[in-house]
């Protein structure tokens, strides 16, 4: 839909159908939590992955070749080892995030594609949150190492993943997801700041939704409880909030999600809009964690943008989007 024009006529909030968990937590995006190279089946394979993204799996034994960066800087590999100690997973923790910060400053304002550096770069420092995650001992003790700023970001992210880790459910290795490339990260940034103008629903909050249900609209496939397009949205709350627009339309999928959080509660109670929006409170705190880390630092924005897609099955997690 091109023109949103139309007066916004808020309507009580009808309660939402039960959202797939599995397919939200894939996406994790960072949450769920849930590509590239077009929309294409995936199916989740046995292989162990870390649990954020490409289309092909991971290696079962990584590869630990690196890739030189434009600064000189050696890049990781896709599959590179992850520390097992504290005191290296606090260094390879401060490491990235100054070579990602620094990548982004040249990429941005991201009108063209990701480069090379800011996606491996990208990727491992996901797979590192990932993997503190699920070490709580081993994250503790690492954050303890780390400059006060980069420890408050290292705990919100690793907070925020484990509340949409709980989320999840493990799904049979044969499962197929289908996954596409996300719209470029300036187009996206323009989407969600029109519509933070229009409803007064903050851009950063807008973000936060479209990463944790389909990781910036990579994930494609509707989820169990038939929720479609990027930010996710039930066919009759669609019909309700959507404007008239197409659901699968980041543009229009943005533009409805802030019609519905404000009609929700939003500026005002964000809690409550969110919850509007997906009845979980762990969802609730993770995308606010996120958010606030975006709205530290915008640089946060186009790091989440480049986090990729992982399933969890029964066999094992396998990424299904980024760099091979």
């Amino acid at each position: 839909m091109d023109d949103f024009r139309r007066p916004f006529r808020p309507r009580p909030p009808k309660p939402r159908a039960s959202r797939d968990r599995t397919l939200a937590g894939l996406v994790l995006v960072g949450a769920a939590l849930a590509g590239v190279g077009g929309c294409g089946g995936a199916a989740a394979s046995g292989t162990t992955g870390d649990a954020s993204g490409t289309l092909s799996p991971t290696s079962a034994a990584p590869p630990t070749a690196s890739t030189p960066a434009s600064s000189g800087r050696t890049l990781p590999a896709p599959g590179a080892p992850l520390p097992t100690d504290p005191a290296r997973l606090a260094a390879s923790l401060r490491e990235t995030t100054t070579a990602l910060n620094a990548a982004i400053d040249r990429w941005r304002p991201a009108k063209a594609a990701p480069p090379q550096d800011v996606q491996l770069l990208a990727l491992y420092q996901q797979r590192l949150y990932r993997h503190a995650a699920r070490n709580r001992a081993l994250a503790d003790r690492a954050f303890a190492r780390l400059p006060a700023a980069l420890a408050a970001q290292a705990k919100d992210n690793v907070a925020a993943l484990r509340e949409l880790l709980a989320l999840t459910r493990p799904i049979k290795p044969s499962a197929v997801f289908k996954v596409q490339p996300a719209r470029p990260a300036a187009e996206l940034l323009g989407h969600f700041k029109r519509a933070e103008r229009r409803f007064g629903v903050k851009w950063e909050v807008l973000a936060a939704v479209m990463f944790a249900e389909t990781k910036f609209g990579r994930v494609r496939a509707d989820s169990h409880a038939g929720a479609q397009g990027p930010m996710q949205f039930m066919p009759a709350t669609w019909r309700a909030y959507g404007l008239g627009g197409d659901v699968q339309d980041p543009r229009d999928a943005v533009m409805g999600a802030a019609n519905y959080l404000h009609a929700s509660g939003a500026p005002r109670d964000y809690r409550r809009a969110l919850h509007a929006y997906n009845p979980s409170q762990a969802y609730v705190d993770a995308v606010l964690l996120h958010a606030r880390q975006i709205e530290r630092d915008p640089r946060a924005y186009y790091a989440y943008y480049n986090w990729q897609v992982f399933v969890l099955t029964t066999a094992g997690e396998r990424r299904l989007t980024g760099p091979k």
